[in-house]
């Protein structure tokens, strides 16, 4: 199903956005389904670079998939901004990724970031800021 379709469905109204999750969008997608990814995490640097407004408490978002087919409506309940290194383990086992640990987020998010940043022209620092989003699904 399209974006459109599923938000006509849906009966919510006003403005969405419509997105995929990074590298594995099918898994990330599923684990969102399921209740088991309720936060994710982005470099605030590549906001600032491409000149986007975060993201706000309030907005809806439609998860595609890889074939960008609707999974999911989500709406943001939360968003804070902190450093890499303040990120906290409730956060981190909000993501609902690997063994739900700080340890393993910092892993994954640490190389995912890297690769990220490299694309703006900028490096890696457990002092970057982090945009930490946490949502709940609202259409499935």
């Amino acid at each position: 199903m399209t974006a459109e379709k599923m938000w006509k469905a849906s009966g919510l109204t006003g403005e969405y956005e419509a997105w995929s999750f990074g590298e594995v969008p099918d898994k990330l997608a599923a684990l969102v389904v399921n209740g088991n990814k309720r936060a994710t995490s982005s470099a605030y640097a590549v906001y600032e670079a491409e000149d986007e407004e975060t993201p706000k408490a309030g907005e809806y978002s439609i998860i595609l998939d890889s074939k960008d087919e609707a999974v999911c409506i989500i709406k943001t309940i939360k968003v804070d901004i902190v450093p890499f290194k303040e990120v906290s383990a409730e956060f981190a086992a909000k993501e609902g990724e690997g063994d739900l640990s700080l340890a393993y987020w910092k892993d994954v998010h640490k190389s995912f970031f890297t690769e990220e940043l490299k694309e703006i022209g900028m490096d890696f620092s457990e002092d970057m800021l982090v945009v930490c989003e946490e949502f709940e699904v609202v259409y499935k």
